[in-house]
């Protein structure tokens, strides 16, 4: 369990389109087999330490002819940014994919200090 002091939590959201690869015959739509691509999430403002980051799929566009497989999650976490990463295996083909996440945890604080 991650505690955060009520009067220092921060909240931070976003939503990107990983990729569209149904356009130019990418690797996720054209390719097969073990496929992964990743996309770097800056916040824009730094937290004191690694937040708590959700990612979710919010919209998706697969091909109905082959199986759908897909597997996202939050990668590389830290105080300033994170890498999304979504990936599919098989025959699966996937025209496109937009992800939403979420970042909560504390903010620094004009009061803190920084001790060397």
């Amino acid at each position: 369990m991650k505690r955060i002091a009520t009067h220092q939590a921060g909240i931070q959201q976003g939503s990107h389109v990983l990729f569209s690869d149904y356009e130019n015959d990418g690797v996720m739509w054209a390719g097969t087999g073990p496929r992964a691509t990743g996309f770097a999430v800056t916040f824009n403002h730094p937290y004191r330490s690694p937040p708590s980051v959700m990612v979710g799929i919010s919209m998706w566009d697969l091909d109905q002819k082959t199986n759908q497989r897909a597997d996202i999650s939050a990668d590389k976490i830290t105080e300033t940014g994170f890498e999304i990463v979504f990936k599919t295996w098989g025959d699966t083909r996937v025209a496109r994919i937009r992800a939403d996440w979420m970042a909560i945890g504390e903010m620094p604080n004009d009061d803190d200090w920084d001790l060397y």
